[in-house]
């Protein structure tokens, strides 16, 4: 480990991006992440390197992002492997390793210390994360992922084969020949308006998963013009 902490590394990581002077960076990096829940997809590539608000983290944890790196950088925690940071992260907060908590705290340190990739997961792979808020019920849109007819109408070019669902919530895709995965979650926010989330996991490196994001982002457009503007097929 170098001598300078890591948090100051994270710091002038940013100065040197937008030019801030070293009050400025820190100031604009604590406050720039927004609040996420236990129930937020995984991470994205675009995604800031802390995981949350220095203030939400402080309010889960009784820390500070300041606070949290110091300390990792005390137990050594960039000589450690992610399991073992998020077990003693997890002992201290008297909670299980892979709580939220927890995980946010050690990949936000991992990725300021240049140990994970923004975007790469614990088991290595990376991630892609795109989402619609669409005007109409959850049942319809789960039926736009599951209905073979249907998807063919939006998704035309994709090669999903289903492995599991769970109606009108989740489905889970093997993605064509490759490794890949693609799971999709439904959030019905009432009667007529739903939230759908595409995790496409298991993605060799940051520009596949740009790649990808990218063109879920293409594609949950067109469902959701469709859906909303009542074309054939949806």
């Amino acid at each position: 480990m170098t001598s300078e902490r890591s948090f100051k590394r994270l710091v002038r990581a940013r100065m040197d991006k937008t030019g801030e002077s070293y009050t400025a960076a820190r100031t604009m990096l604590l406050a720039a992440a927004e609040p996420v829940t236990p129930a937020t997809p995984a991470p994205r590539t675009d995604e800031p390197v802390l995981a949350t608000s220095d203030a939400e983290i402080r309010r889960r944890t009784g820390r500070g992002w300041e606070e949290w790196f110091d300390l990792l950088d005390e137990w050594g925690a960039d000589g450690m492997t992610h399991r073992e940071v998020a077990r003693r992260v997890a002992e201290l907060l008297g909670i299980e390793p892979l709580v939220w908590e927890a995980q946010a705290v050690t990949l936000s340190y991992e990725r300021a210390r240049g140990l994970r990739a923004v975007g790469q997961r614990a088991d290595g792979w990376f991630a892609a994360t795109a989402s619609r808020t669409v005007a109409v019920p959850a049942e319809r849109l789960f039926d736009a992922f599951a209905d073979p007819s249907v998807r063919a109408g939006w998704l035309p070019d994709g090669r999903l084969s289903e492995r599991a669902a769970t109606r009108p919530r989740s489905i889970r895709f093997d993605h064509g020949g490759d490794a890949t995965r693609v799971h999709v979650v439904i959030d019905a926010k009432g009667p007529g308006r739903s939230t759908v989330t595409v995790e496409h996991a298991r993605l060799a490196d940051a520009a596949e998963a740009d790649r990808a994001k990218a063109y879920w982002r293409e594609r949950l457009t067109e469902l959701k013009a469709r859906l909303e503007g009542g074309g054939t097929g949806a």
